[in-house]
């Protein structure tokens, strides 16, 4: 059996849950970003990212990138955790842009949809959801797009499910 290390940055916990439930089953050790900058991965036959999506972009992720190279041998995945649900549309040209052809040659990437938590996100994460809401509720002419975003980014939800982390499973288990 292959060792796999499940690496994550999370702000308000759903992308920490994701990375300890692929772990779990997975039998990964789980490892915080921050502890993992000091270890070495050497020993991993596979390496999980875990970040969550801000602006388009996977947090955290330019240190999963700065690795590749280092990490021809292994098996490389990333999910990104985000608010939307898992059939939008946007997820996945918003995925393909946070890497190049190259990287896609060798990383999976996965959406696992996660939800809001304005408790535990930081001001700064609020004040700019509130300003995005405002900006949104302003425009005369909103799309329908517009306005389910209005109504997911008003309060706190959970649309997690242990059922999005099958086919990253499934891919470690090739």
């Amino acid at each position: 059996m292959s060792k796999t290390a499940v690496i994550y940055n999370s702000q308000t916990g759903f992308t920490e849950r994701y990375a300890e439930w692929i772990a779990e089953e997975a039998h990964a050790d789980c490892i915080e970003l921050s502890d993992a900058k000091k270890r070495s991965l050497d020993g991993y036959d596979a390496i999980v990212f875990g970040g969550w999506a801000h602006a388009g972009s996977i947090t955290k992720l330019a240190w999963f990138k700065e690795n590749i190279a280092r990490w021809q041998s292994k098996k490389l995945a990333v999910f990104c955790v985000g608010a939307s649900p898992a059939d939008n549309p946007e997820i996945e040209p918003a995925l393909r842009k946070n890497f190049t052809d190259d990287e896609r040659q060798r990383v999976r990437v996965f959406y696992c949809p996660g939800g809001f938590c304005y408790e535990k996100m930081s001001l700064k994460s609020k004040l700019m959801m509130k300003m995005f809401r405002k900006v949104l509720e302003s425009n005369k002419n909103r799309t329908p797009s517009d306005e389910l975003m209005i109504k997911m980014i008003s309060s706190s939800y959970d649309i997690s499910d242990r059922k999005y982390i099958e086919p990253i499973i499934a891919y470690l288990a090739e």
